[in-house]
């Protein structure tokens, strides 16, 4: 493990843990050990690093918030990556525009694309739109993570996903080559953004319009509200379990087939949303998993349907 750590820490600037609880990265608190944890602070780093794990035979997982993992009571063999470092923000481009083609209109509106690091958490950047006059993010409020998982899975909400505003993104793959692909070399849909598993994403171009602060503001206070109604934002959860089925909702199916409420050991379906699970303090993979299966079982019993998971799930379960 020394002489591992010692090619490591070669050409790296950033941190290392070895044996770090996965249940400390995560928003549901569960998970066993990584082998290794790398947090590193710029691209160079990152791709040292992947040289070094591609040489040793280390499998490798990107981490950003985890907010949509489980990971397994047994850890992860290999390296954990943590994105966290990639935090800036930064407005690159701004156009004015006519808003419509009459020379006399004297209306304007204003682009802005900002390029946001794959760490910076969707509230943040929620935020800085706000306080700058961007509009385009307000309905994602309340979404927690980073901005490198809302990429990758196409976050959405109240109609706006993360497509809408997409004009690049930076990967790098686990070779350690960078990329930069456009909105039309990405195949968004529904939680998804297409890109390669193995895609390390460091950065994105999205671009949002001009708009007064206060009434962004207005808009961000509404769409948290019903969030609020409907979502339980308190507990610890992983967001949504499952993918809603074509035409359908995957919490209304849960519920209808009388879920709501079910436990499994310390993890429960919430009562305040159906497509939620809640740990309510100590609970393991294992009984997620074992809650997952039942509830999928009694919702294929229900209505004929199978729901698939939305929840990443990381390690051997």
């Amino acid at each position: 493990m020394l002489d591992l750590e010692h090619k490591l820490k070669q050409g790296f600037n950033g941190e290392l843990r070895f044996n770090e609880p996965m249940s400390e990265h995560t928003s549901l608190k569960i998970g066993g050990p990584a082998e290794v944890m790398a947090f590193p602070e710029d691209p160079l780093s990152l791709r040292n690093i992947l040289f070094v794990a591609k040489e040793e035979g280390l499998a490798v997982h990107v981490f950003g918030g985890g907010t949509n993992l489980l990971v397994s009571d047994k850890g992860i063999k290999g390296l954990a990556i943590s994105l966290k470092a990639f935090g800036s923000i930064e407005a690159v481009h701004s156009r004015t525009s006519s808003a419509t083609e009459s020379a006399d209109e004297e209306s304007e509106e204003q682009d802005v694309t900002l390029f946001v690091g794959s760490g910076v958490p969707l509230a943040k950047l929620i935020n800085y739109a706000r306080k700058n006059g961007y509009t385009g993010l307000e309905a994602l409020t309340g979404i927690p993570g980073l901005m490198g998982g809302a990429v990758y899975m196409n976050a959405g909400s109240f109609g706006t996903e993360m497509k809408d505003v997409i004009v690049s993104v930076a990967i790098m793959s686990k070779e350690g080559h960078l990329i930069i692909l456009e909105k039309d070399k990405l195949n968004f849909a529904y939680r998804t953004s297409g890109l390669p598993d193995d895609s390390l994403i460091l950065s994105a171009n999205i671009s949002l319009k001009k708009d007064e602060p206060e009434a962004i503001e207005k808009r961000i206070k509404e769409y948290m509200a019903k969030k609020k109604d409907a979502h339980p934002l308190g507990g610890l959860s992983a967001g949504c379990i499952f993918r809603n089925p074509e035409g359908n909702y995957a919490g209304r199916l849960i519920d209808n087939a009388s879920c709501k409420g079910m436990k499994q050991g310390n993890v429960e379906v919430s009562t305040v949303h159906a497509n939620y699970f809640i740990n309510q303090g100590g609970a393991s993979c294992s009984d997620f998993i074992k809650l997952m299966n039942s509830v999928r079982e009694k919702v294929r019993q229900s209505s004929g349907i199978m729901l698939e998971p939305e929840i990443h799930i990381v390690g051997e379960v």
